[in-house]
């Protein structure tokens, strides 16, 4: 049995290793390839597959996408601009509570790379070392997403969750990770604020600015404000808002919702998917979207990408967690209980070569609950989902080192010593102890 077990461990650490080697959609089919070895090969009985979970993330991502073509992500960012410029000699503290709460609300942190310039120059203006807000900002964009209600990670615990038989609200799931997600944010911008040299002692900077072109690109003005914004863009944006909300009611609420065939309120992973399509409907009759350009949006792709991840992913990651259950249990089961946070490093080290928090998350859950760990407690864990700012070759982290334009956001000369290390250990750390914390205290 050990044996056996031993050999499909490998089977599956190393079909997900090659999948994000390939990047993109090639863990989804690395995955499925993994689940054909499994069953034909090992003879084990496939699981279901994540059927809910990918019908909401695809409902969330075509609304979101939807108000992305209509303009709807550019008005917000524009509004984030207005604050951080009112305010610039807290462009640390404020710029990443801006990224982190942009996130919440777009469900994807990809409306980060058009505040990061913004960022850089108004830090630039106020002579503050642009490292300081941006390796935070970009960290907090992805801390964001376990603390949106339309985010591909939120949705997926929800329905697996769901599918558990242990379900939990989309308000347990906020009221635990984003009151966690503000601290951890707040405590890596603390840490932030007088990090580094000041520009004017900076040896290295000061070194730069003796080329006229580097001078010259410092000078140059970034802003999105004198970007007309149409009205259909600002009415896209309320009526994303109240997709949003109408969810949030319909969870506080289920008396609202009419009782499904066994006589039950229809699941929360069946109302998020309707509604979120009715208001991308909304949307789209509203600002005369066209289907084409929601499809090509950056936004969709993404969520596309995300979806075919999952598929195969947590899909081979369940197949092989059902057929070892019994020995997950009498191997490790006695080990995680006595000490769950192991189980976060363990969810920690995986997000750092999976790049994606939802698809962490479809690997370490069913994990979880085969070791015996109750549903609440995995969700005291999931900020330890978000990882992949240790190696920094996430797009965010690349976009906010390309769009320094002083050069003191960067990887060092040892890989690992670069700007968004310590940021991300400090807001992902406590903000998992935050949410641990609060999760024992709720449930």
């Amino acid at each position: 049995m050990a044996a056996m077990f031993w050999i499909q461990f490998i089977l599956v650490l190393g079909a997900v290793l090659i999948g994000i080697r390939k990047g993109g959609v090639a863990l989804g089919l690395i995955g499925g390839l993994g689940v054909s070895v499994l069953v034909l090969g090992f003879r084990s009985a496939p699981s279901e597959p994540p059927i809910a979970v990918m019908l909401i993330i695809l409902a969330v991502v075509t609304a979101s996408a939807t108000l992305q073509v209509a303009g709807g992500l550019d008005y917000l960012v524009q509004l984030t601009e207005k604050l951080l410029r009112a305010h610039p000699k807290y462009v640390t503290i404020l710029a990443p509570l801006c990224t982190f709460f942009l996130t919440v609300c777009c469900g994807t942190g990809h409306a980060v790379y058009a505040l990061l310039p913004v960022i850089s120059d108004v830090a630039i203006k106020t002579k503050i070392r642009p490292e300081r807000p941006m390796a935070i900002s970009s960290v907090a964009s992805q801390m964001g997403i376990t603390a949106s209600p339309v985010a591909a990670a939120v949705t997926f615990f929800l329905g697996f969750a769901a599918k558990a038989g242990h379900p939990v609200t989309l308000i347990d799931i906020i009221s635990v990770t984003m009151p966690a997600g503000i601290i951890g944010v707040l405590a890596a911008a603390a840490w932030s604020f007088n990090r580094g040299l000041e520009l004017d002692k900076d040896q290295e900077f000061q070194a730069r600015l003796q080329d006229p072109e580097f001078r010259k690109g410092l000078d140059a003005d970034v802003t999105t404000l004198d970007k007309k914004i149409s009205t259909v863009a600002k009415v896209s944006v309320a009526l994303f808002f109240a997709g949003v909300g109408t969810i949030i009611l319909m969870a506080s609420c289920p008396w609202l919702l009419p009782l499904a065939a066994d006589k039950k309120p229809i699941p929360m992973t069946t109302v998020v998917q309707f509604i979120m399509l009715a208001y991308g409907a909304f949307i789209l009759f509203a600002a005369k979207v066209k289907a084409k350009d929601i499809a090509h949006s950056s936004v969709f792709i993404a969520g596309m990408i995300a979806v075919v991840s999952i598929f195969g992913i947590a899909w081979m990651s369940d197949t092989f967690i059902t057929a070892n259950k019994k020995y997950l249990i009498d191997n490790i089961g006695i080990m995680v209980k006595l000490a769950p946070w192991t189980f976060a490093i363990a969810t920690f080290c995986i997000s750092a070569f999976v790049k994606s928090q939802a698809a962490t998350l479809a690997i370490t859950l069913p994990l979880g609950l085969a070791l015996g760990l109750p549903i609440p407690l995995l969700l005291g864990l999931m900020p330890a989902s978000y990882a992949y700012f240790f190696f920094a070759f996430y797009p965010s982290d690349l976009a906010a080192i390309n769009m320094d334009r002083t050069g003191t956001t960067r990887i060092g000369k040892y890989l690992l010593n670069h700007s968004f290390m310590i940021p991300g250990l400090i807001g992902v750390g406590v903000s998992t102890v935050v949410a641990y914390t609060i999760s024992q205290f709720i449930f």
